[in-house]
């Protein structure tokens, strides 16, 4: 469950209070770059990070994918079993597997973690309506990695 906190808005720097809905939980587990499990409320959720793509590790058809093996090991560095994060609402709040779909903060040291996916080369842009609210924010850091040639950007 999300809690409510303030009104939309169309952000692009990144900060959560311009967004509709709040929550924190603590990372149980990364299955792969851009999905991870977490407890909140008593409750195990899995949580799938919006507005970006890395690539498959563990997909069934499409097997291993460039740097997919880099995504999944830095988003496990980032989001360590027991780390606090906040979790943001878009648009929907929930994918058609179920999980909860969010933009992922560190709670202790606020870093928007879908952002840095992107900007570091982990991940691209994956724009998908109606979660969009960060779509200028992300095709920025894409621009910026693919301009440093970071991560896949070099690679893929």
């Amino acid at each position: 469950m999300f809690l409510a906190t303030g009104c939309g808005g169309n952000d692009t720097s990144g900060n959560p209070q311009t967004t509709t809905f709040v929550n924190v939980g603590v990372v149980v587990s990364v299955a792969d770059g851009d999905t991870f499990d977490l407890e909140m409320a008593g409750e195990r959720e899995t949580v799938r990070l919006i507005g970006l793509d890395t690539p498959e590790t563990k997909h069934p058809t499409k097997g291993v994918e460039c740097w997919g093996p880099e995504a999944s090991d830095f988003t496990k560095s980032l989001l360590v079993p027991g780390t606090r994060v906040r979790l943001v609402r878009d648009a929907e709040a929930r994918d058609r597997y179920g999980r909860l779909l969010a933009y992922v903060y560190l709670a202790d040291t606020n870093v928007f973690v879908n952002r840095e996916l992107i900007r570091l080369g982990f991940a691209r842009p994956y724009p998908f309506e109606p979660n969009t609210i960060h779509k200028a924010t992300f095709a920025d850091a894409a621009w910026e990695a693919q301009g440093a040639r970071r991560g896949l950007w070099s690679a893929c």
